[in-house]
C-alpha cells in the first residue's frame, strides 16, 4: 500500500503549468523583439547609429540593397571631404601661382621659327604678390623673362593676359612683372624664411614642363638652410656669384621656376629658381628665400633696378692670374696669393675719387680679408648700402696701402 498525498499532487499540477506559462512568454517576447529590431534598423540608420556608417565632413551615402544567395545585402558608396593642412594650404596660395609666358619670336607655327632662326616661346612660373588699384604685380625668375619679346601670364583656366616687365636682376634672378588687376584671384601671403627649420615640410606649387601641368603641387620637406651655390653669370666658366638658397627635395622640374616655395601655413617663404640636374641627383630642389628676395622686389618694383653700392671697376680674381704676371705686372708679394686685381677703374667713379688705380690689388674691405671677387661682391652687395664709406687695403707696386671710398648708387656692378 502506498500513502497518497492529495497536496503534493496539486503543487507538481501548478509548477508544470507555470513552466508552460514561462515558456509561452518567452516565445511571445522573442518574436516581439525581432519585430522591433526589423522595424528599427531602418531609422538607425538613417540617423547614423549603426556603426557601419562612417562620416566625415559633408559626407553624402548612397546605399543600395541587391540579392545575392537569397541575402539582403546593404551596400553603401561614401564620399569623403578630406581636410588636411596640406590642402588647406594648397587652397590658400594656389591661385596666387600663375604661368609666365616668354614669346621671343612673331612666328606662329614652330617649324616657321626652326627655319627662320628664332627661338621657340619658353615657359616657367610666377608669384603674385600684390595687388594695387587696377594692376597687379608678379615676382618670378631672371632667367624666365631672359631675352623675351612679348611676355604673358597665363590662369589655371586657360585665361592669358600681357605683361609688362618691370625690372630683371641677373645677380638674384629675380624679375618683376605687372598686369592689370581684373583677373587677379588671390595674393600670395608673405611668410618669414628666417624662422624656416630643417625637416619642416613645405609645398611646391608651378607649372611644370609648361601648361599641361599647370598648377602641379609638391611636397617635401626643407632639406637645407643658407645654401651657397655657385652662379656662373656671363657663361664664361667662371664662378661671378655664390647664390644663398634654400634646399628642399619637393620636386622641381623645368617651368617650375619662379614659382612658389610655401610652408604649412600657405605663405611664401620661397621663389622656386633652379634644380640640380645630374645623373646621380635626385630630390635636390633650390628656392631663393623671401626674406632675401623682398628688397630686390621693392626695388625692381620702384626702380626697374636693384640699387646697389657701386664702386666703378673691373675686377679679376688674383687667384685666376698665372703666378708669373702676379708678380711681374701687379707686383705682389710672394706670399699674396689672393685677393682682387683691378682691370679698368671708371673716370670720376667712387674707387677713381679714392685714388685706386689700374693693377691694384684689394685685398681688405672694412678689415674683412677678401680672397675673390665673390668675397668683394658679397661684401659691397650684403653688407654695405648706398653713401656708405669703406675702408680698404691693397697692394701697389708691392707695397701695402688703405683708402676710403664713398659708395655711390650711380649703376649697378
Amino acid at each position: 500500500m502506498g500513502y497518497y498525498d492529495d497536496h503534493s499532487q496539486n503543487r507538481f499540477r501548478e509548477q508544470k503549468g507555470n513552466r508552460g506559462g514561462v515558456f509561452l512568454a518567452s516565445v511571445v517576447g522573442a518574436i516581439l523583439g525581432a519585430i522591433l529590431v526589423i522595424i528599427a534598423i531602418p531609422a538607425l540608420s538613417n540617423r547614423g547609429i549603426l556603426p557601419y556608417q562612417i562620416e566625415t565632413n559633408e559626407n553624402k551615402a548612397v546605399e543600395s540593397t541587391t540579392n545575392n544567395n537569397n541575402q539582403n545585402v546593404i551596400q553603401k558608396q561614401i564620399a569623403y571631404d578630406v581636410t588636411t593642412n596640406t590642402t588647406k594650404a594648397v587652397d590658400k596660395a594656389a591661385d596666387a601661382v600663375v604661368g609666365i609666358n616668354n614669346i621671343q619670336s612673331t612666328s606662329f607655327w614652330s617649324d616657321e621659327e626652326a627655319d627662320s632662326g628664332e627661338e621657340a616661346a619658353g615657359t616657367g612660373s610666377g608669384v603674385v604678390y600684390k595687388k594695387a588699384g587696377n594692376k597687379a604685380y608678379v615676382v618670378t625668375n631672371h632667367h624666365v623673362v631672359e631675352g623675351a619679346a612679348k611676355l604673358e601670364v597665363s590662369f589655371s583656366d586657360g585665361t592669358k593676359i600681357p605683361a609688362k616687365l618691370l625690372g630683371s636682376d641677373v645677380w638674384t634672378d629675380l624679375a618683376v612683372l605687372e598686369v592689370d588687376a581684373d583677373k587677379i584671384k588671390k595674393v600670395a601671403e608673405f611668410g618669414d624664411s628666417d624662422k624656416l627649420k630643417i625637416g619642416e615640410p613645405v609645398i611646391a606649387i608651378g607649372n611644370p614642363l609648361g601648361a599641361t601641368f599647370s598648377g602641379s603641387v609638391t611636397q617635401g620637406i626643407i632639406s637645407g638652410l643658407k645654401r651657397t651655390i655657385p652662379v656662373d653669370i656671363n657663361q664664361d666658366g667662371l664662378i661671378d656669384w655664390n647664390a644663398e638658397v634654400l634646399q628642399t627635395d619637393a620636386a622641381i622640374n623645368p617651368g617650375n621656376s619662379g614659382g612658389a616655395l610655401i610652408n604649412i601655413a600657405g605663405q611664401l617663404i620661397g621663389i622656386n629658381s633652379m634644380k640640380i640636374a645630374q645623373n646621380a641627383v635626385e630630390g635636390i630642389g633650390l628656392s631663393i628665400p623671401i626674406n632675401s628676395a623682398r628688397p630686390i622686389i621693392d626695388d625692381l618694383e620702384k626702380f626697374g633696378t636693384v640699387k646697389r653700392p657701386y664702386m666703378g671697376v673691373d675686377l679679376k680674381s688674383v687667384s685666376e692670374i698665372p703666378a708669373y704676371y702676379q708678380e711681374e705686372a701687379l707686383k705682389l708679394p710672394r706670399n699674396i696669393n689672393y685677393g682682387v686685381a683691378l682691370r679698368q677703374v671708371v673716370p670720376n667713379s667712387p674707387a677713381a675719387q679714392a685714388g685706386l688705380q689700374e693693377l691694384d690689388v684689394i685685398v681688405e674691405m672694412d678689415g674683412e680679408k677678401i680672397n675673390d671677387v665673390i668675397d668683394l661682391r658679397k661684401h659691397l652687395y650684403q653688407k654695405k648700402k648706398i653713401g656708405e664709406q669703406m675702408k680698404i687695403k691693397f697692394y701697389r707696386d708691392g707695397k701695402l696701402k688703405q683708402t676710403t671710398l664713398t659708395l655711390t648708387g650711380d649703376t649697378t656692378q
